[in-house]
């Protein structure tokens, strides 16, 4: 009886596996598997849509650290990356500026990318400040612009115009609240991004380095998604 049932079981295994395995070696051979697992290298980027508009970045004209005057139309057709800080910040905009330069020393060179760089503390934050703190961080790109203005304009380009929060607060530490993100905008003015995974808008890029280093950095997401723009 026991020499029957292990002929039993091997028909058995031999009439599954000639059905389960062809089936598995055509989806290899298909790519289906791959094609059900895409990364999120291969998305293209979303726009952010408000009140059924897809959202450009609102005109603004400020004064850069070479004392120039530049606005948004110096950075039509060029994809660009915008963040608020300030040159006395001692906690997160140190960070945010590394990571901003990592994204600088690998596009920099190119004529169809810059970097917007606000400044929310303008009393201090002059053209001879901001081109000291540029020097400090070796910034190459002529397309790297450290802008100030009057305090009114830039807190409403930052909290009204990007709906990225900004404010003086003298009880916190360096006496200035603010977001550490990045918004990444097309060379049409639009501001851009990747999808999370439920298939909504990030928004923003989190600008300085996260805890989890098992989650992908929003440094290392803009290496990823910057060059989608260049060609569209």
């Amino acid at each position: 009886m026991k020499k029957y049932y292990w002929i039993a079981l091997s028909f058995i295994l031999l009439i599954i596996s000639s059905v389960l395995f062809p089936s598995i070696f055509d989806r290899i051979k298909n790519s289906t598997i791959v094609e059900n697992n895409r990364s999120s290298e291969s998305l293209p980027l979303s726009y952010i849509i408000l009140n059924g508009e897809a959202k450009k970045v609102p005109s603004f004209l400020m004064t850069n650290q070479n004392n120039l005057i530049i606005s948004n139309e110096d950075f039509k057709n060029k994809v660009y990356l915008v963040e608020f800080f300030f040159t006395s910040c001692t906690t997160i905009c140190p960070i945010m500026n590394k990571n901003m330069k990592r994204l600088e020393n690998i596009f920099g060179t190119r004529d169809d990318f810059g970097i917007a760089s606000f400044t929310i503390d303008p009393d201090n934050d002059k053209p001879r400040v901001l081109k000291k703190y540029s020097e400090l961080f070796e910034v190459f790109s002529r397309n790297w612009h450290f802008l100030t203005s009057d305090k009114k304009t830039v807190y409403d380009l930052s909290n009204k115009g990007f709906n990225i929060f900004s404010s003086i607060n003298p009880e916190v530490a360096d006496g200035f609240e603010h977001q550490g993100y990045f918004a990444l905008v097309d060379k049409k003015g639009y501001i851009r991004s990747r999808l999370d995974s439920y298939g909504n808008p990030i928004v923003y890029y989190l600008g300085i380095d996260q805890e989890n280093k098992k989650s992908i950095s929003g440094t290392d997401m803009l290496i990823e998604d910057i060059p989608k723009l260049f060609n569209e």
